[in-house]
């Protein structure tokens, strides 16, 4: 497959993996909104930030070292599906241990809720538990399905296993809201059902047919060297609910507070930068050589490569600048629409202008490091745990911290400047990875001056708009406050429109044609 067939492959799955966090963080929005109306704050701050940890924990640690020793081979040597498959069936025992452990930890070293708000904790622990490791059943079908690029079944697979969670909620919310986390941990069970029966249907037909013969499967390394570094980056991805969890810095109440706006703070972040990070990583690794400089590779794929990564930074800094600026006026309209008083009139709406800066953080750092972590040899992977594991426990010691001195917003704070390292960690990297090329795709950190003017004019209408007309006025006036910031947004586009013809040249070329070509 030749490097324009990779790219053409990996913006069509960033595409739908666009699509597919789309809908699911519109569902999740509209179930939180929902649920609020039916159950207490304490009891969504265990569901979502407690018993979700030890779903997400388990998972991570069971499979992606896998994951990213399966996904991080080139176009030379493959392995057959049964090897692979084989070495993949080993995270299932590997998420039954996890689960014996956490499941300990989560019953006798956690403080237990009160049972009267929070009723059937026990079970729902063991069940939560239950639901990862049953999700480890689809995971060799998973690995071959981002492989070999299906993104259809994937979509497919779980749009069906999203709704099928979110009708269950709603139907037991409703009918039985004295079952407590029985709800939940039902909805999760019948998630993680739909995804592994979905998988098997569409595998069993597949592997059966003259196609599946012909295709081969990378694998270039054991797991053991993404474990280390894949462990280190579960603790700064989920360390603030780990630091929640086990050293009670926030109330049950205020953890749920602060997951609802944590969630519709990076509903962006993960409908964009997500797929992005997750399909490009596919590209970058199949196309570039790993542990070697560039002069050594095919100059025509690392130019590709180099111009991918621009257009790729480029992208995800407009976004990331768009949401930083408008979030900060328009974070407490939002919050009150969504939640009403019960989120607007505490510090939620400072959390969520705060995150809308994180956002931009999380924007750079998904486009860099999987360029980076796709790049890199066995020894700089040793070396970057290293850094890993320093910012692992540098970020678990701010969080603490910070949080003990301004609350939720420490969380956020810590978040940044542990997001800001591994930046600069990355931009090195790049940096002297192109050193001596002619290619330098950190240009694409660099946004023109007029889109600079129109954000920060934007910026500044926004924010006097939103004291002279919003919130405590009345309809109309928010509706006043809304059309302004429409009007800014617009002149933003413009303002992209005219001075980034390179990455509009981009995305119409190879992320908006692939979307089309499945829909034709």
């Amino acid at each position: 497959m030749s490097s324009q067939d990779v790219l053409k492959n990996a913006s069509t799955l960033a595409s739908y993996n666009v699509l597919l966090q789309v809908m699911f963080r519109v569902l999740t929005f509209l179930l939180n909104a929902f649920t609020l109306r039916f159950v207490s704050k304490e009891l969504i701050g265990v569901v979502n930030v407690r018993l979700t940890l030890l779903y997400t924990t388990l998972v991570f640690l069971s499979r992606e070292a896998f994951r990213r020793a399966c996904l991080s081979g080139g176009s030379g040597t493959k392995h057959s599906w049964r090897q692979v498959i084989n070495l993949l069936w080993l995270t299932l025992p590997l998420g039954v241990l996890w689960a014996s452990l956490l499941i300990c930890v989560w019953l006798w070293l956690l403080e237990v809720p009160d049972p009267q708000g929070v009723p059937y904790y026990g079970p729902a622990v063991v069940l939560f538990a239950l639901a990862g490791v049953q999700e480890l059943l689809s995971e060799p079908l998973w690995v071959l399905t981002q492989a070999h690029m299906f993104v259809q079944l994937k979509v497919v697979a779980e749009s069906l296993a999203m709704i099928a969670k979110c009708s269950i909620t709603v139907v037991l919310v409703v009918s039985a809201p004295e079952w407590g986390l029985y709800i939940f941990s039902a909805a999760q069970l019948v998630y993680t059902g739909f995804l592994v029966l979905c998988y098997a249907v569409y595998f069993i037909r597949f592997l059966g047919s003259k196609e599946a013969a012909k295709k081969g499967f990378p694998l270039h390394h054991l797991p053991s060297i993404f474990f280390k570094q894949s462990f280190l980056k579960q603790i700064l991805t989920e360390g603030e609910r780990y630091v929640m969890t086990f050293l009670n810095v926030l109330s049950f109440g205020d953890q749920g507070i602060y997951d609802i706006v944590n969630n519709l703070g990076s509903m962006v972040a993960r409908f964009i930068f997500l797929p992005i990070e997750e399909s490009f990583y596919i590209f970058f690794a199949k196309v570039l050589e790993r542990g070697r400089d560039v002069k050594s590779q095919k100059q025509e794929e690392v130019a590709i490569a180099a111009e991918v990564l621009e257009c790729l930074l480029k992208l995800v800094l407009v976004i990331g600048l768009i949401i930083t600026v408008f979030g900060y006026a328009y974070s407490h309209l939002a919050l009150d629409i969504y939640g009403g008083s019960l989120l607007s009139s505490g510090a939620g709406p400072t959390l969520l202008r705060c995150y809308s800066c994180y956002v931009l953080l999380l924007a750079v750092n998904g486009v860099t490091e999987c360029f980076v972590f796709a790049a890199m040899s066995q020894k700089e992977v040793d070396k970057y745990n290293l850094v890993m594991l320093a910012l692992s426990v540098s970020f678990l010691f701010l969080s603490y911290i910070l949080t003990w001195w301004a609350g939720g917003v420490g969380f956020i704070m810590a978040n940044c400047l542990n997001m800001g390292l591994r930046i600069l960690h990355s931009l090195l990297y790049i940096y002297n990875y192109f050193k001596f090329s002619q290619w330098r795709p950190l240009r694409g950190l660099v946004p023109s001056p007029l889109l600079l003017g129109a954000l920060v004019v934007s910026a500044g209408v926004t924010a006097v708009s939103e004291s002279v007309f919003c919130c405590d006025s009345g309809w109309l006036l928010r509706l006043v406050h809304v059309s302004v910031g429409a009007v800014c947004l617009l002149g933003v586009l413009v303002a992209v429109l005219l001075t980034e013809t390179h990455l509009i040249q981009f995305v119409r070329t190879q992320l908006l044609p692939q979307f089309r070509k499945k829909h034709a």
